[in-house]
């Protein structure tokens, strides 16, 4: 009887012994992610002060435009009749890339428009300067007029015949999509008709006698973010969408949650293809029924940590929702 008590009493302290050490793991593990998810969104917050204010500086000059229409310097931007400025990019380090799209309701007025907000050049500039995640800042009205800094090649890479507001950089700051008139963050990345390849965006709405006049935007490169945060950090991570798109991650971590063959398999070289469909990245359509398994973990129950069953390369996962979006930061742990 002692024998087998002395044997039970081992495999006890064996037992909470391991379990300590598993806690331990995972609260390690759990610190991690909410550490990178803190240095991401810092960033994150900065920028959303940052937006506030220049939607705050485009009112104001809403707000003067008479005055600034009628007490303006010579135009710094000629347009000769046509939708785009005839400033080429890299020539003057301040200029924007000016459109006026032919979908425009009166060409004077936007021509007016181009006048009074000149002042944004500076202020683009100086946020372009500060913040190195960012890939440009860009302002789009109900007139048609589209300022983007730096500028770019938009008469080659942009349809003059589009309408601004129907891309989610737009209606997405209109009253019915965000009734509190503050910045959002666009949960999907999406490719630039700027051809700046695959970039989420940050938006705010500016208003004029309560009626959208026009939205700001910032948007940020989705390999900036790999290669500033996630390639920095040890680990198979990962960030996800809501949708359980993969928004982006480290090349390791995509290949390791059994997604379609990347090219080079280098995860930043792929999400440059005009060709990238989201829905491809999309951890629910994963063809690993545990890969399946643990998004839906992860996303539809909250959890934030996941035990591979029937995946013979893969230990385990743990998870950490942001705060600032509708994101997750996942960390894939496998046994090479």
């Amino acid at each position: 009887m002692k024998r087998s008590a002395i044997f039970i009493l081992v495999l006890l302290i064996i037992f909470t012994s391991c379990q300590k050490e598993n806690v331990s793991i995972q609260s390690e593990e759990q610190a991690k992610l909410s550490r990178l998810i803190k240095k991401l969104e810092d960033t994150g917050y900065n920028l959303t002060s940052e937006i506030v204010r220049l939607a705050d500086f485009y009112e104001f000059l809403l707000a003067k435009k008479d005055s600034l229409k009628q007490f303006h310097e010579p135009s710094k931007y000629e347009f000769n009749g046509g939708p785009f400025s005839n400033n080429l990019p890299g020539e003057d380090s301040v200029l924007s890339s000016l459109s006026i799209l032919n979908t425009t309701p009166d060409y004077a007025q936007a021509l007016d428009e181009v006048v009074y907000t000149n002042g944004l050049d500076s202020a683009f500039k100086r946020l372009i300067n500060r913040y190195k995640v960012v890939a440009q800042i860009y302002a789009n009205s109900k007139n048609q007029v589209s300022r983007v800094y730096p500028s770019f090649d938009a008469m080659n890479l942009v349809n003059p015949n589009i309408d601004v507001k129907d891309f989610n950089f737009y209606y997405e700051a209109d009253l019915e999509n965000n009734p509190s008139k503050g910045p959002i963050w666009i949960p999907e990345p999406y490719v630039d008709p700027a051809g700046r390849g695959w970039i989420l965006s940050l938006i705010h709405p500016v208003f004029e006698n309560e009626e959208l006049f026009a939205v700001l935007g910032i948007d940020v490169k989705v390999d900036v973010v790999i290669e500033r945060f996630l390639d920095e950090e040890e680990g198979n991570l990962l960030i996800v969408n809501k949708k359980g798109d993969i928004v982006a991650g480290k090349a390791s971590a995509i290949e390791a949650l059994s997604m379609p063959p990347l090219k080079n398999h280098v995860y930043r070289e792929t999400i440059k293809e005009d060709n990238f469909r989201v829905s491809d990245f999309n951890l629910f359509n994963s063809k690993s029924l545990d890969v399946r398994k643990m998004i839906q973990d992860f996303n539809l129950k909250g959890s934030t940590y996941y035990k591979f069953e029937d995946e013979p390369y893969l230990i385990d996962a743990y998870c950490q929702s942001f705060n600032l979006i509708d994101w997750y930061l996942i960390e894939i742990n496998t046994k090479i």
